[in-house]
């Protein structure tokens, strides 16, 4: 089956289901409950200062990733506050003993409303954002890293510039703030369409419609009620990377070096065409997929678990990354083979 009618094919499953499945979903999700906390330490509501992080966390073991702890370590050394909130609906003691050390508070919830359920439960738990509440960061575990200190990442965030900051932005389905990692500021937590916003937030249980009303729908929601977005790592600088001269090396290589007929040499060409070709077409790529390299290679901190445990979109030359990790930003690339020999199936890594 050529790629072009798999497309075809997903594309058609995908109306049918949102016409059908997803009209009972968003039933089931307005008649059950928003507040979905089970367990809260401490007790009493913890005081959280002018800036905050809402890390949101899934495990079903209810283990709590040491990488994780690195990331929540770096979030603390910069002077927030962080509730973590699992959907686990129960951690292991050495991971609350370990948490306890890190975070302000720590909310355990059922596993219900996917991350976005998880925030606006938080939002709604803490009565946040308080009166004197200068920033929210919502961050989730759906990265592998980090994989260099974050202080710099953290200082580029200037409310000044712009009200709302994501790590990337996508254009696909519509444009928005790649939701892994949001960062509010004093103008967006005060806008009415914030609160409406979070306060409209249901548990639906189908992730597709999450993505499009949810992960899409905040950045439009925020854009519409005034606010202005922008990305650490911008669309534009990032395919920007991917240039003439780079292709022009790698096929002088395939060409005439030591890459001729190299497999791998011919997926980072390949890989390389694609983004062009993509460019060309103006098709929306994925920028933690599709230029995971660029991103990389431009100082970002993180892999996206999906690429390396599934690569869903297909990407060619992902089996770079640990060269990538390890030669140009002098990371260990360990911490992510010792995940991966835990979640991979059927593939190496």
């Amino acid at each position: 089956m050529n790629r072009r009618l798999k497309g075809w094919l997903y594309a058609a499953g995908s109306r049918v289901k949102w016409w059908t499945v997803v009209p009972l979903a968003v039933a089931v999700g307005r008649v059950r409950g928003r507040r979905q906390v089970v367990h809260a330490w401490p007790s009493s509501l913890p005081g959280l200062g002018p800036r905050v992080v809402l890390f949101m966390h899934f495990d079903g073991r209810g283990a709590v990733r040491r990488q994780v702890l690195d990331y929540i370590q770096a979030f603390k050394e910069s002077g927030r506050a962080v509730v973590f909130v699992t959907n686990s609906g129960g951690l292991r003691p050495e991971a609350m003993e370990a948490l306890r050390g890190l975070c302000a508070a720590v909310l355990v919830r059922r596993n219900i409303g996917y991350d976005f359920g998880a925030w606006a439960d938080a939002l709604e738990h803490l009565g946040l954002p308080g009166p004197d509440t200068e920033e929210v960061i919502m961050a989730n575990d759906s990265v592998f890293g980090p994989l260099l200190p974050l202080g710099n990442m953290l200082r580029r965030l200037d409310y000044a510039k712009a009200d709302i900051w994501g790590l990337t932005e996508s254009w696909q389905v519509r444009y928005h703030l790649q939701s892994f990692f949001l960062a509010f500021g004093p103008k967006a937590l005060r806008a009415e369409g914030f609160r409406a916003f979070w306060a409209g937030v249901r548990p639906v249980p189908v992730k597709s419609y999450i993505v499009k009303t949810y992960e899409v729908g905040v950045t439009q929601a925020m854009v519409k009620a005034g606010l202005s977005c922008a990305a650490l790592w911008s669309y534009e600088a990032l395919t920007a990377l991917a240039d003439r001269e780079e292709l022009g090396r790698l096929l002088a290589e395939e060409e005439n070096g030591p890459g001729k007929g190299d497999p791998v040499q011919e997926t980072r060409k390949l890989q390389l065409l694609r983004i062009r070709e993509g460019l060309a077409q103006r098709v929306a790529l994925n920028p933690t997929s599709d230029l995971w390299r660029q991103l990389l290679l431009s100082g970002f901190p993180f892999i996206k678990r999906e690429l390396l445990r599934d690569n869903p979109s297909g990407v060619r030359d992902v089996g770079d990354w640990a060269q990538v990790v390890r030669e140009e930003m002098g990371a260990d690339p360990e911490p992510i083979r010792q995940e991966l020999r835990l979640m991979m199936k059927g593939k190496a890594p």
